[in-house]
């Protein structure tokens, strides 16, 4: 199975391509279940390359990350295929010789120089996710940079970590790269988002992939509204605003709107909009919603939130519902009708 990236991939330590990621009341004991999620740190690894061992290294990794090192080589630096030795030892030593790779190394190290608190979030999120699912295969997580190409990348085994995509909302690299990675977006790049952002991605890709037929703009509201209820349910700590990617303005704004939301978009009869162009505006990331608010104060996504509250209205109004129950509804008319929502 290919590396599960949805846009092209850029070769380079400075060209980026971005991609993206209510607390439940119900709480589950999950003390027994038998987790421990520990990160592998492939940043380290890096930090003994140098221009003597590329081939040894190369090799050494190929067998030891199987798949991630195949897709890191090539769809994150595009550096090449590793079984091309030929082709991966100049590449590997020209990057490693670039004073962008030492300092961008350096800035990973500083800000994490472990990992515990991701590997107790992470830990606590699977074990949720195996209380509700109890068949899932628990991926290997491994830990990376690679000149900000990619942030939590799913694979044939694993689930990626970008560290320097979480490197801080502050860190001096972003500002530099602003018209490729826009504040809106690298104010979350922070270590905070980790978990979220890496429970999000498996769910995503590997627990509930989206149905190619979802067209219309309430299929995607539904869909988004089930991601957000999954990771209310398995991460019952994580704000709201860490999982929606909110700022609290933004969180209080929408909140304050609901209801004014939802009259807008019965107004101009987008439930059934099919066409994308018109309704990406209202699913995809934004600093705000164009149309709704005044002097830019209004929050982005607004389909996204207004799903979540739906599906999380559907569920108070059906307790015997499971979480494998909702993502087998395949009607977002289904849960539409079941929520009663009516936008509060």
């Amino acid at each position: 199975m290919m590396l599960k990236i949805n846009v092209p991939q850029i070769y380079g330590f400075f060209f980026i391509i971005v991609l993206f990621s209510c607390n439940g009341e119900t709480r589950v004991d999950v003390s027994h279940i038998d987790v421990d999620i520990q990160i592998e740190r492939f940043d380290r690894a890096l930090d003994s390359l140098h221009a003597d061992n590329v081939l040894a290294k190369n090799r050494e990794w190929l067998h030891r990350y199987g798949y991630f090192y195949a897709d890191y080589m090539q769809y994150m630096l595009e550096a090449g295929n590793p079984l091309d030795s030929a082709h991966i030892v100049p590449a590997l030593t020209q990057v490693i010789a670039t004073d962008d790779f030492r300092a961008l190394k350096a800035s990973v190290y500083e800000t994490y120089p472990d990992l515990a608190a991701q590997e107790e979030g992470l830990t606590d999120a699977f074990k949720h996710l195996t209380y509700y699912f109890p068949t899932l295969t628990i991926p290997r997580f491994i830990a990376f940079f690679s000149g900000f190409a990619v942030q939590t990348p799913v694979g044939e085994d694993y689930v990626g970590i970008g560290l320097d995509m979480f490197l801080g909302a502050d860190s001096k690299f972003y500002p530099a790269l602003r018209e490729s990675i826009p504040y809106y977006l690298s104010r979350r790049f922070t270590p905070e988002n980790i978990v979220p952002r890496t429970v999000e991605s498996y769910i995503r890709e590997e627990l509930y992939p989206q149905n190619d037929l979802d067209v219309t703009l309430l299929q995607h509201m539904v869909y988004q509204g089930k991601i957000l209820y999954v990771m209310d349910r398995v991460m019952p700590d994580v704000a709201d605003t860490l999982k929606i990617g909110y700022t609290r303005e933004q969180w209080e704004w929408a909140e304050r709107y609901e209801s004014d939301i939802w009259a807008w978009f019965l107004q101009e009869n987008l439930l059934y909009e099919a066409d994308y162009n018109r309704i990406q505006k209202y699913l995809g990331e934004a600093p705000f919603t164009p149309e709704l608010g005044e002097n830019n104060e209004s929050a982005p996504k607004l389909g996204v939130f207004i799903g979540w509250k739906m599906v999380q209205k559907y569920m108070d109004r059906h307790p015997e519902t499971t979480l494998a129950d909702l993502l087998r509804i395949e009607e977002a008319q289904t849960v539409l009708d079941g929520a009663r929502y009516r936008g509060d």
